[in-house]
This record gives structure tokens, sequence and C-alpha cells, in this order.
């Protein structure tokens, strides 16, 4: 129990804690974010709209002041407009249902978005694609049936709630005050859930589309082999890089027969490098958070497996480390594809010319990390796993599941520079 919720008696709450991936970095773009007309509404969201200029456009067309650069807000707006149209007196589960297929033709993009309608319920909808994950959990209490929807199983599981099921492409679910759950699947196109879900941003124990996401990556680290043989080489021992490539390393380990130890020591107590917002803070954070074992790859041939390979910059530092660590030579190794193309629903990949893979040949990489040799999953392999499935694997294959015509793709690049000029500028984002 937690003196400080156990104060708060309101029937419902939204938290939040998805970094910045469009817009600045201030206060004022912290979610969630609320209106007090209709109704009263507050909502969160997970993804990234990618129509924003229009619906900003739109949106002071209808009257609606932007206040924030952040793309919840648009979200927001045109559900507030479309519940508008509603009749605001006799507001149903099937006019809110409306108004919801009305948003998500209108905003394009990945969301997952939560809604407090004031007096009325608790609204969880997806995007037409269902690109991001959104989790529908529930716990029986003694005042009834308590619900709860999060990004992950697993934060369901901690808070003591049993999963029902994972909302699908383009469905709705509200949850009015007497705690009865309608719901209905409205816009939907082709499902395309984030494959860098399973290979990156997922915790392990979590289940997304009925896997769990550890045994994932088992089977990713086992298509790995092949690729492995391919290149002809004959490593000592398989590392991992700690800690979200330690169940690909043990799948490659297991089907090529080479032993798998851990060769980098994390430091638990910084965070992902891949989230901190300038290469000098993701480069300070691998000296901060990982050192070599030393008789674990002194005098070896080492294989050392990572998730992914983005930048190349932490790569190279890791690389680096080993060779500091003693190893006589490092074969590195990505789980995932190569990434040539930046991210446009949610996830911080910055701008093509900054992606390694996107702007070389892959068979300079090697050199440009320091490596003896770069391997990587192939995208037809990561295919052959969900085939006909339904999966987004646009940052490397190019192919949007919403579409994305060169100027609004251009138009997303200028303005992360933007942003993160602007955060610079400001001290926000003060190089270490």
């Amino acid at each position: 129990s937690d003196p400080i919720l156990d104060q708060l008696r309101a029937p419902m709450a939204l938290g939040h804690v998805r970094y910045a991936t469009q817009g600045g970095l201030g206060a004022a773009n912290a979610q969630p974010i609320y209106m007090n007309y209709p109704f009263g509404l507050a909502m969160v969201h997970n993804g990234n709209v990618i129509n924003f200029k229009k619906l900003s456009q739109d949106l002071k067309c209808a009257h609606r002041i932007i206040e924030t650069t952040n793309d919840l807000e648009l979200i927001l707006f045109t559900l507030a407009t479309q519940l508008e149209a509603q009749n605001l007196g006799q507001l149903t589960p099937e006019s809110i249902f409306e108004a919801v297929r009305a948003t998500q033709q209108a905003v394009h993009g990945a969301f997952s978005a939560l809604t407090i309608i004031a007096g009325q319920g608790m609204l969880a909808f997806t995007d037409p694609h269902g690109i991001r994950p959104l989790v529908m959990g529930k716990q029986i209490t003694l005042r009834g049936p308590a619900y709860a929807f999060a990004s992950e199983s697993s934060c369901l599981e901690s808070l003591g709630y049993q999963e029902i099921r994972e909302l699908k492409a383009g469905e709705a679910v509200f949850i009015d005050s007497q705690r009865r759950v309608h719901s209905k699947i409205l816009e939907q196109k082709r499902p395309a859930f984030c494959i860098f879900e399973l290979i990156y941003f997922a915790r392990e124990d979590a289940i997304m589309r009925g896997r769990l996401v550890a045994s994932e990556r088992v089977r990713m680290g086992k298509l790995l082999a092949q690729r492995v043989k391919e290149a002809g080489i004959n490593p000592d021992v398989i590392i991992d890089v700690p800690s979200s490539a330690y169940f690909f390393a043990s799948g490659l380990a297991e089907e090529v027969n080479i032993p798998y130890r851990r060769g980098l020591s994390k430091n638990k107590y910084v965070g992902r490098s891949f989230l901190f917002p300038t290469q000098n803070k993701r480069s300070l954070a691998v000296r901060q958070k990982l050192s070599p074992l030393r008789p674990v790859i002194e005098n070896k041939c080492v294989a050392v497996v990572d998730d992914s390979i983005v930048r190349g910059n932490t790569s190279k530092r890791l690389v680096e480390l080993l060779r500091q660590g003693g190893a006589s030579s490092v074969h590195f190794i990505s789980a995932a594809p190569p990434v040539r193309y930046p991210c446009v629903y949610g996830i911080d990949m910055s701008v093509k010319e900054e992606l390694i893979a996107a702007c070389n040949d892959l068979n300079d990489i090697p050199a440009l990390i320091d490596a003896d040799t770069v391997i990587y999953q192939t995208i037809a392999n990561l295919r052959s796993l969900y085939d006909g499935e339904g999966f987004c694997d646009a940052c490397f294959s190019g192919e949007f599941p919403t579409g994305l015509s060169q100027q609004v793709f251009s138009q997303i690049e200028n303005d992360r520079v933007s942003a993160r000029n602007s955060a610079d500028e400001n001290g926000v984002e003060e190089d270490e």
C-alpha cells in the first residue's frame, strides 16, 4: 500500500512514462493532457502522429488552440471535436465509438490511447493498424471488478491484474461508470504490430501477440546461426550486450553449439543508452554501464550479440571495450536486420542520415565500428517467423503500413532536428 496513492479517491486514473519522440521536452508536453470541454477529457497515448501539420490546420479551423508540440494534443482535440458532433445529452457507448471511428479516420500514424471522460468512464482505442501495443486486464475487488490498461502484460501482473487480452487493430473499449465493458472493432486496416517491440522495447516476461517475448528472442537468435555459418566464423565464446540481447545470444549459442558466457558486466543503475537524447550521453552511458570480464574474453575470438545496430556509435564503443578486455577478435552480431529507415510510429531513431546502415555499404560497417565482422539478421529470416501475421518492419524494409510520402517523411525529419536543436539551445540536452 502506497500512503500517497491511498489518499487519492478518484475512481479512475492515468499514468505515463513514455519518452518524447516528437516535439519539445518541456513540462507543457508531459502527458496526460486534459481539457475541460466537452465533459472534461484527459488522455495519454503511445505512438506517433504523422499527419500532424494537416491536423493542426484542421483543428485551428475548428477554433482549437494548439498549445503544445505533443502530438497527443491533436488526438485529444480531434476526439473532442467528434464527441461534440454527438448528442452530448445522450452520450452512449455507440456514440462514443462513432467519435472514435471518426478520430481513427482523421489521425494517421500509430496510437494506443487511453482517455478519461469525466462522469462517463474510461475509453481505450488503437489505430487502424494496431502498431503500438495495448493490453487490458481485470482484477476482482471487494467493490467489484476493476480494470486496467497498459502497454505490456508485465505491468498488469505486477499490479495484481489478470490479463484479459490485447486490443486488436482499430478496436475501442469503453468501460462506463457502472464498470460495464463495451467493445467494438471500428476502423480496421491490415494489422501491422511493431516488430521492434519484440526485438527491443518489450520486457522479456511480457506476452505480446500471444507469445512470450523471451521465447521470441530465442527463436530469432537461433535464426542467426545460419548467418554465422555463412560468414565462416568459429568463435570461442558467444556473449551478449546486457541485458536486452541475452535471449538472442543464448538461442544462437544453443544452435551452433558454442558456449555462451556473460562477457560484459552491467551497472544496473544506468538506463538504456538507446533512450538518451544525445550521442555524448549515450556514449557516457555505455562507459558507465558496461565493463568487460577479462577472464572470459581474453585471447578469445568473441562473438558479441546485440539486439540491433542503429547509429553505430554505441556498437563501436562496445567493440572498443572488448578489445580493451583482451579479445583477440570481435565479431559483432545484430539480432535485427539493418536499420535503414527512421521509425515514424513512436520509436526515436533520429533521422536517416544518422543511421549507419542507411548511409553506408554493409561491407564497410565492420571497419566503421572496428569489428572483425558484422553479421545482421535478414528481413527474410525475421519475416519467416511471422508469415502472414501482420507486423510492421518499416525501419528495416521502408514499407510503412500507413503509407508515407517523401514530403511527409522529410517534414517529420526536419521537425525532429528542429526540436533537438531547440532543446540544445535551451540547455535541455546538455552534453556531458
